[in-house]
């Protein structure tokens, strides 16, 4: 199963949550870097190799994907983002044609390690040739009134929603679930210790018991 995940506005915690639902996988995991951020929150050393992103905007074989993933644990691997070093580029885009080989290495790497793609594809609307071919797409969000208005006006309709609850909000799950026209299918608390874990690099080692048990059921 691939899953990908994203939030419409920022500060949701789509990197943390994408990162805890692959680490805490009964089954080999991989875990997409779409965003830039998951190697800083789970503490690891910034890629010393070029990432998915060089890689679809370049014009290189599917199996080169294989040489770039870095072992986060003995059942956990992460395809970093990195572009080569560079600031990242608002003027290139993948083609569709890489999205969709993307894909197809994603289902060869599935069937061959019997395992699950966990996509973080950070803030904002993931490109259509992605998410089109992703049966499970999860909305990360908070019972927040503008972020629900950007996500009813998306052109990616989620299939589920991982919901951050908070204190004082007006909104309740259910005013989520009529929003954006999906089921919630985990709710994580906006508990400090998470951030605490992410602040000392302890994400990958030591995850809050807090998110691990928000997540696992799902993961």
């Amino acid at each position: 199963m691939v899953t990908l995940c994203w939030a419409v506005k920022g500060g949701s915690g789509t990197t943390v949550i994408t990162s805890t639902l692959a680490l805490e996988s009964t089954r080999p995991a991989l875990l997409v870097d779409l965003d830039g951020e998951i190697d800083t929150v789970l503490g690891l050393p910034e890629p010393d190799r070029p990432g998915v992103i060089d890689w679809l905007l370049g014009d290189g074989p599917a199996t080169q994907l294989d040489d770039l993933l870095v072992d986060i644990d003995d059942t956990t691997f992460l395809l970093p983002y990195r572009q080569s070093g560079t600031a990242r580029s608002t003027t290139s885009m993948p083609t569709p044609d890489r999205w969709a080989a993307l894909l197809e290495w994603f289902a060869r790497w599935e069937a061959r390690s019997g395992g699950e793609v966990w996509i973080d594809a950070g803030t904002g609307t993931p490109a259509t040739a992605l998410a089109s071919g992703i049966e499970q797409r999860w909305l990360v969000t908070r019972a927040c009134y503008l972020s629900l208005r950007r996500a009813t006006r998306s052109p990616i309709r989620p299939t589920g929603v991982l919901f951050v609850s908070g204190h004082g909000r007006q909104l309740r799950p259910k005013d989520v679930e009529r929003s954006v026209g999906a089921p919630i299918v985990a709710t994580i608390a906006d508990d400090p210790r998470i951030a605490r874990a992410v602040d000392s690099g302890l994400l990958a080692s030591r995850p809050p018991l807090i998110i691990r048990k928000s997540l696992r059921e799902i993961a």
